[in-house]
């Protein structure tokens, strides 16, 4: 498929890049399950390779060729100047080219946690950006799965992933259901639930790594208010970190850090 020059914003074909929301792209028309943006080709490519399909891509032309050579001859690649694609977009195109994906359907809480022995909970983490900070953290480290709740942010939007350097569309992922169905869940596959959280009897991660379960699911809570009640009542342990000078608890994407770096073993 030929290289397709942008003369005009209004073009019907460019629509998933023309200041939509990430809402409006999960909700869009003509596609199974909703798309996202791929910005860059780094992330590009690590959708492609978690076997995500291309819808479309907007380039600037020195980005072109490399397009072309990820997505193949049947995904068309749209051009333009950079000015031009910026009054399309909102916003200026820093890393080369997004691309427009179709979201893959999501696995099931069962199939993520058959085989995993750590994995992460993100309770109502609002913050985009946490989320894939969050992500991109606990990837490197060596999460084997995340699960987020109905009112945590999505995963797949823009901000996210840009944050997480695509490492969202590698870490196995999904949503999971209240607190009893995914404590019942997580019992029936062995796991010990640990709380990030500061109650009177919570111990030291310490502590709780130098004698740590075999499966563990770390429990992390939305910023500034923390885990909710439902949660805390539903972990074996409550666990926090030991801090210094007054401080009382850490960015929730750095907590996830520390908690998982401590629980990785030598």
């Amino acid at each position: 498929m030929p290289v397709f020059e942008v003369d005009d914003i209004a073009d019907p074909r460019l629509v998933d890049f023309a200041h939509r929301t990430d809402v409006a792209l999960k909700n869009g028309s003509g596609t199974e399950h909703g798309v996202y943006i791929a910005e860059s080709a780094l992330v590009l490519e690590r959708a492609l390779r978690a076997g995500h399909r291309p819808r479309s891509v907007l380039a600037l032309g020195g980005t072109v060729d490399e397009a072309v050579a990820l997505v193949g001859p049947d995904v068309p690649v749209y051009s333009g100047p950079g000015e031009l694609l910026a009054e399309l977009t909102g916003y200026i195109l820093h890393r080369g080219l997004i691309a427009s994906m179709h979201r893959p359907a999501l696995p099931s809480p069962q199939s993520l946690l058959a085989g995993a022995r750590r994995i992460v909970i993100l309770e109502n983490v609002v913050d985009p950006t946490n989320v894939g900070a969050i992500f991109r953290s606990v990837a490197a480290i060596g999460a084997d799965a995340v699960l987020v709740t109905q009112r945590c942010s999505d995963p797949f939007y823009r901000r996210a992933i840009r944050v997480s350097m695509g490492t969202v569309l590698q870490v196995p992922w999904t949503r999971t259901g209240d607190w009893a169905s995914t404590r019942e869940l997580l019992t029936a596959n062995g796991f010990h639930v640990a709380a990030l959280a500061l109650t009177d009897d919570a111990v030291s991660l310490r502590a709780f790594a130098d004698d740590a379960p075999e499966k563990v699911a770390l429990v992390l809570g939305t910023e500034g208010e923390g885990l909710t009640p439902e949660a805390i009542a539903a972990a074996d342990t409550v666990v926090q970190i030991p801090m210094a000078h007054g401080i009382d608890s850490l960015n929730v994407a750095a907590t996830a850090a520390v908690a998982m770096y401590a629980l990785a073993g030598p």
